[in-house]
């Protein structure tokens, strides 16, 4: 069963399929003109067409030819230039279209004759019937070519998709010391494949959505049939179906469109660049939503947990494991709170301070013009600054800037007697921590949340952190994610869940799926480990 964050969500999904009037209106200028309408029955006009919907843009070829049967038909090639393999659109339709090769002993109609070239000349793997304008430019613009006849109001689209594209390298955000070197890659079609390639299995299905009126993005979810939870497909199938938008260009136009909470600095949707760990989340029973043109590849349900988990902690033994995951919670703890705490003890708990350090402490800020949270609000300011234009700037640029704000400004600040020595530590040493998490989208929320909770640290000293603290855990509480809770299996609480958590069970005692997930199957593991014998002396 579902929590009331999922009939929250359902209701904002069957608000947004309602479309207004300009809703409406705006659709019809956009898809209308296309779908539906009838091509010519003569290549000319359908030329003509077609130059003047795309304003004779250079890039679109038009190919005539003559084809070699009783009548001399004539036929026109139109592709896009640099999305096609010029290769295979030669050897797989123009040269056979050349050859006489129609097994035809009198003459026929245009859509005979086409269904003939379809069945018995074109030689590329996917061919499909083209009937209406939208679906030409939909298959023209995805890289096929279009092949016209003369005398037929219809026309044949050829796979022959090329052009130049990444190769599949190793993901840039998300390293590993052990395991696959593969990322995705912006091509759907190839993530697809990665995906397969990892699960062999006939109940690995896809099923694949045009999303974007303009930009006519292909998008596609896979999932396990028999682990993922059906109440959990059918609502992200109404909330794909529901969007309306010009252009998807990225999975986070995805993401934002269709996520539960709108307002959370916590991401409740997983987005992931390795293979291997969408393949990890597709066995425990998720679904996972790629789209055309990003590396990146979105999970669903996700919950708090699996953002301090990495596809490595599962290739090593599950005692490093399990010390490097209670590491991931200690920094994204320390990267939360660590400047409020120095400012509450600076500011108002003085008596929690040693006698020797305070003393240390007060000499250092005797110079310091500012009070400490305020010194601390700068250098994160600061720190905020230099982070954005380290990650935007050239990688030689990046590395230099990086250098002069890490020394020189660290340094100069001290000495100028802005800050104290020991803020620029705390504040480094939060820095340092923030990038343990393996997920970046994680990281915004605790540099996003270090604000308020300098402020209330500033106001109420541990009151203030306690309160705030209290909010978000109740926030958390709060949060789902298609319906499934957020902070689970802590609350509710799940024991079996629990073996893969703060810590990571060995393997042969995970024998079960999470609960809520894997409802369908819960076992994993169904043949019990061996017990290894010494060997008799």
């Amino acid at each position: 069963m579902f929590g009331p964050g999922s009939q929250g969500n359902s209701k904002a999904g069957k608000k947004a399929m309602k479309s207004s009037p300009r809703a409406e209106k705006h659709e019809k200028e956009q898809l209308d003109p296309y779908e539906n309408k009838p091509l010519s029955l003569t290549i000319s006009e359908n030329m003509e067409s077609i130059k003047k919907e795309l304003g004779e843009s250079q890039d679109i070829i038009f190919r005539e030819l003559t084809l070699v049967d009783r009548n001399q038909t004539k036929a026109l090639i139109v592709y896009v230039q640099g999305m096609v393999d010029d290769e295979r659109l030669d050897e797989f339709i123009i040269q056979p279209l050349h050859r006489e090769r129609f097994p035809l002993d009198e003459p026929v109609e245009p859509k005979e004759l086409l269904a003939v070239i379809k069945a018995n000349i074109l030689s590329t793997g996917i061919v499909t019937d083209i009937c209406d304008w939208k679906l030409l430019f939909q298959k023209l613009f995805m890289g096929y070519g279009i092949l016209f006849v003369e005398g037929s109001d219809q026309a044949v689209g050829a796979n022959v998709i090329g052009g130049a594209r990444r190769g599949i390298e190793e993901p840039k955000t998300e390293m590993a010391i052990r395991g696959p070197r593969e990322g995705f890659t912006e091509s759907i079609r190839t993530n697809t494949s990665l995906l397969r390639r990892k699960i062999r299995s006939p109940k690995l299905w896809m099923e694949q959505w045009t999303i974007g009126e303009i930009s006519q993005t292909p998008v596609s979810i896979m999932y396990v049939k028999g682990l993922a939870d059906e109440n959990v497909l059918k609502d992200l199938r109404e909330r794909l179906e529901s969007i309306r938008i010009d252009g998807i260009l990225e999975s986070g136009y995805i993401e934002e469109l269709i996520a539960d909470q709108k307002w959370s600095p916590f991401p409740t949707i997983l987005s992931n660049e390795r293979p291997d760990a969408v393949a990890g989340n597709l066995l425990e029973g998720r679904v996972a939503i790629l789209v055309d043109g990003t590396p990146f590849v979105l999970v669903v349900p996700a919950i708090l947990n699996m953002f301090f988990q990495a596809s490595e902690d599962y290739y090593q033994r599950f005692d490093i494991a399990t010390f490097l995951r209670m590491l991931r919670f200690v920094s994204f703890l320390i990267a939360l709170l660590m400047p409020s705490v120095y400012v509450a003890i600076v500011s108002y708990h003085q008596e929690m301070i040693p006698t020797q350090l305070l003393l240390k402490l007060a000499a250092q800020r005797e110079g310091v013009p500012f009070p400490a949270y305020l010194e601390a609000f700068i250098m994160e300011f600061v720190f905020e600054i230099l982070r954005e234009a380290v990650v935007r700037m050239p990688s030689a640029a990046g590395n230099t800037i990086s250098i002069v704000g890490g020394l020189v400004i660290g340094q100069s600040v001290v000495e100028a007697g802005i800050v104290s020595p020991a803020v620029v530590i705390v504040v480094s040493f939060t820095a340092i921590a923030s990038f343990v998490s393996p997920t970046y989208s994680l990281g915004i929320a605790a540099r996003l949340l270090r604000f308020i909770l300098l402020l209330a640290a500033s106001t109420l000293g541990f009151y203030g952190i306690g309160l705030v603290v209290l909010l978000l855990l109740l926030h958390l509480s709060n949060i789902r994610s298609f319906g499934m809770p957020y902070i689970k299996p802590f609350a509710p609480f799940y024991l079996n869940d629990m073996k893969d958590t703060l810590v990571r069970a060995p393997l042969w005692l995970m024998r079960k799926r999470p609960q809520k997930l894997g409802n369908q199957n819960m076992v994993r593991q169904d043949i019990e480990p061996e017990v290894r014998k010494e060997p008799e002396q």
